[in-house]
């Protein structure tokens, strides 16, 4: 198998909320969008961080391999783990030998019918038990307000994962007065009702605990004003959403 070398931001050993069980995280560098209640604005750039080859990552997360009960095992995140999908490929090649559990932690905002990325998100894919797939607006232009991008190539990357049967988990970090309107929350609530693959849905409340990243990389922080979401209005977004209706996984 050809080796290449993944950037890896930081790790994580006992990740509880990315995938079933409890989880090893590798966090990666590199990003296109620009959230603007990014929590890892640290990396957004492709490079940096630590080199690793997939076996020495799998050497790494598989010290903690008794610890993976009820279906844990290993998630990558980012950044966006899309844009380094031959190593995470070659890591989930591997991971899969030694009979551990893969998720990927994505937006799909690289994704693209086209080749040549069909074709090495589809060999990704064949060794992918589990797809968090981020959805952060389903309004192209709030997205785009959000984002920096559109969210055409994430829709179309949802109805993809839907179509060959992939195991979804749908994910929405709810922002006061950004992600929050009801009438988004019934487009995107009947958008993922539509899929047929999807295990969880959950709602994510916004935090602010990256503040301090952003003001150690020089970086405005521009939800500086908006305040974290009550429980209520997370009640609220999980009961127009029909949260409770995806039961394909439980704790």
């Amino acid at each position: 198998m050809h080796t290449c070398k993944g950037y890896i931001n930081a790790v994580e050993s006992f990740g509880s909320v990315d995938g079933p069980g409890l989880r090893y995280i590798f966090f990666l560098q590199g990003c296109p969008l620009r959230c603007k209640y990014c929590h890892n604005p640290e990396t957004w750039q492709g490079t940096g961080g630590t080199e690793m080859t997939a076996p020495e990552a799998l050497a790494k997360a598989l010290r903690y391999k008794s610890y993976w009960k009820n279906g844990g095992g290993i998630t990558v995140s980012g950044g966006e783990p899309l844009l380094q999908a031959e190593f995470v490929t070659e890591l989930f090649t591997l991971a899969k030998e030694q009979g551990v559990s893969t998720c990927i932690d994505t937006s799909g905002a690289v994704f693209s019918r086209e080749e040549p990325v069909l074709s090495k998100l589809t060999s990704l894919l064949a060794v992918t038990d589990t797809v968090l797939l981020d959805i952060k607006h389903i309004d192209m232009s709030k997205h785009r307000d959000l984002t920096g991008q559109d969210n055409t190539q994430i829709l179309d990357f949802a109805k993809y994962l839907a179509e060959i049967g992939k195991p979804v988990w749908i994910r929405h970090v709810l922002v006061p007065g950004i992600t929050d309107d009801a009438e988004s929350l019934a487009q995107l609530s009947s958008f993922v009702a539509g899929l047929g693959n999807v295990q969880r849905f959950e709602v994510l409340p916004y935090h602010r605990l990256a503040i301090h990243k952003y003001e150690e990389l020089g970086l405005d922080y521009p939800l500086s004003d908006v305040p974290e979401p009550t429980k209520k209005m997370v009640a609220r977004a999980e009961e127009i959403l029909r949260t409770s209706e995806y039961q394909g996984y439980k704790r």
